[in-house]
């Protein structure tokens, strides 16, 4: 059990990426105030909270209902991840400029697809299959997932410290930058996905 409590943790650790999500975070929340900043902090974990706990009662039913594959749910993921990292890139304005007005950046991009990111949503699925895992593995896959999410919140808390040491032209900077790494991990979601990475690790 305990071995799979350490591999759960580091599959999830991984797939939500809390250092990149926080980095994310303070370059879309340098313009915010600092109340506005923890305000989005907390949402963007509870949003999140609510996808991947969701994902992990019904989403396996959900999307066989649908006749939905995970590998299409993925590629579908890495094209919208995709796409904002190239708003991202070309954006003109501060880093709050990458959203649309009265868009709640605490929903997208940060709880779906940064936190809750295609990755995260097929591994919580898979490593809590019902034909596989009991209840109370899937229990504790659940707490596991939380305890991620936990540590994500005190980063993003303490983000305002990073805003502080580069300022807003460092954030914005940091945002194209952010921009850039999200666009080069949707193309890993959609070639992890279709398999074309394996084909290249075979050529060399």
């Amino acid at each position: 059990m305990t071995d799979k409590i350490l591999h759960d943790f580091l599959i999830i650790w991984a797939t939500i990426d809390p250092i990149g999500t926080m980095a994310l975070f303070t370059a879309l929340t340098a313009s915010l105030s600092p109340k506005d900043r923890r305000k989005t902090a907390f949402k963007t974990i509870a949003y999140a909270a609510l996808i991947l706990v969701g994902s992990i009662l019904v989403g396996q039913l959900l999307l066989g209902a649908m006749g939905i594959s995970l590998l299409s749910f993925q590629v579908s993921g890495g094209v919208i991840l995709f796409l904002f990292g190239l708003m991202m890139i070309f954006s003109k304005d501060s880093p709050e400029g990458t959203a649309e007005p009265r868009h709640d950046i605490s929903v997208f991009p940060l709880a779906i697809p940064a936190t809750a990111s295609p990755g995260a949503i097929l591994a919580v699925i898979l490593i809590t299959d019902n034909h596989v895992y009991s209840i109370e593995e899937q229990l504790i896959t659940t707490l596991n997932m939380l305890a991620v999410l936990c540590i994500t919140l005190i980063l993003l808390l303490f983000s305002g410290g990073i805003i502080r040491v580069i300022g807003i032209g460092g954030a914005s900077l940091l945002t194209r930058l952010m921009g850039m790494i999200l666009a080069a991990l949707s193309v890993e979601f959609i070639m992890e996905a279709l398999g074309i990475e394996k084909w290249v690790n075979a050529i060399h």
